[in-house]
């Protein structure tokens, strides 16, 4: 790893939240089509990208899994995606496995420091990136890659995020199991997720409690969220970015 002292640029990863999911079938190749809303936060990493430099050092600025450096992180990959070599000093801000497109955000962070724009490419990486690329506020639909700009809307949103994460692929899976569940609230998966990691329960209630609104689930989890602004302990408050 280069030094970080050495100059580099500095680019934003912003957040995002899945305001409204549905589930709304399943291809043949397994991949499951939504229908949501997502919009970016003002919750945001950050990374220093020295061009032509190696190694991806990560500093946790937040709460949350830890984060791991390896060929998998998606750091590394969108750089191998886009055959570009570049030092990496990653701020962790957006808590990991929290569904809150931490990753996704690092991955397009660095595709945009590229100029990379194809939306394959983007969907390459995973299904949250093509939205991460966009930003503002979208309806998401495919598997996540098509992404279609909706007029922005200022909100405020307060989250509360567990001390653990809830693997996705998981929370599908376990949507299959329990027969395509609709919710009753905004997010399909949150059946899911809570057969899942029950312990989710408590953090809904938590939240639940200290602001009279009944929270929804971040994507697949582990993130509660409410409308407003309700500062405490456990929580975070952040608006939307357009």
């Amino acid at each position: 790893m280069q030094p970080t002292s050495v100059p580099g640029v500095t680019v934003l990863a912003p957040a995002k939240l899945t305001v409204s999911l549905r589930v709304v079938g399943v291809r043949d190749d397994g991949y499951h089509e939504i229908d949501a809303e997502m919009v970016t936060l003002d919750l945001a990493d950050e990374l220093t990208l020295v061009e032509g430099g190696d190694g991806l050092e990560v500093v946790a600025a937040g709460s949350g899994l830890s984060v791991p450096t390896g060929d998998d992180n998606l750091v590394r990959r969108a750089l191998a995606a886009v055959d570009r070599r570049a030092a990496v000093r990653l701020v962790k801000r957006i808590p990991a496995g929290a569904g809150l497109g931490g990753g996704s955000a690092d991955a397009a962070a660095v595709l945009r420091w590229a100029g990379c724009t194809d939306p394959a490419v983007a969907a390459s990486l995973g299904a949250d990136v093509p939205f991460c690329v966009v930003g503002g506020r979208a309806r998401v639909t495919g598997i996540g890659e098509v992404v279609r700009p909706l007029p922005p809307v200022e909100r405020t949103y307060t989250l509360v995020v567990p001390p653990f994460g809830v693997p996705t692929a998981e929370v599908y899976r376990a949507w299959d199991r329990l027969g395509g569940p609709h919710a009753d609230g905004p997010n399909d998966l949150e059946p899911a997720a809570l057969a899942v990691a029950p312990e989710l329960a408590e953090w809904r209630d938590r939240l639940a409690a200290a602001t009279g609104t009944r929270p929804a689930l971040a994507g697949s989890g582990s993130a509660w969220f409410v409308p407003g602004s309700f500062p405490g302990q456990d929580r975070v408050v952040t608006t939307t970015q357009s």
